[in-house]
């Protein structure tokens, strides 16, 4: 079974962009050529659950919530960790991605792996350009991923 990479945002509400951009990047890079299945999401629950079906291991990028430090990245891990309350509050999705990783659980169907990587916004404006923090921070997710996916398993990510 692949890997699955999901990157979830909305490219025309600034950093939400963040998750996208970063599967857009994965592709240049080559890693569907190395089994790996990237997917861009809007970020809506069923959905993104949907889109994980089928997927031992899964990689999930998004944009989350200004916290006073743009372009930070952290990373659950859907089986040890709940994701945060306000994770995403910003989002352009009203059932986003914490409510899918809650309801997935809940019903069990989370893929055996599930990790999400969320990177701190600063601008979740209409028509609003990627913050300079935003951009650094979506090429180095990239190339992290990029050169962890050569691997046997996510999970060391």
């Amino acid at each position: 079974m692949p890997v699955g990479i999901i990157g979830c945002g909305n490219l025309d509400f600034g950093d939400d962009a963040a998750g996208l951009l970063v599967a857009r990047r994965l592709r240049t890079l080559g890693v569907e050529a190395r089994g790996v299945q990237v997917i861009e999401q809007s970020g809506e629950s069923f959905s993104l659950i949907d889109s994980w079906t089928g997927f031992e291991e899964v990689i999930l990028v998004d944009a989350t919530v200004p916290n006073g430090s743009p372009g930070r990245v952290r990373i659950w891990n859907a089986h040890a960790d709940r994701l945060p309350e306000d994770f995403p509050p910003c989002s352009t999705h009203v059932f986003g991605v914490r409510e899918a990783v809650e309801l997935a659980r809940a019903i069990n169907c989370l893929p055996r792996t599930l990790l999400i990587y969320g990177i701190e916004g600063k601008q979740f404006c209409l028509r609003a350009p990627i913050s300079p923090e935003l951009e650094c921070a979506i090429a180095f997710v990239a190339q992290r991923l990029s050169a962890r996916v050569s691997n046997s398993s996510i999970e060391a990510l």
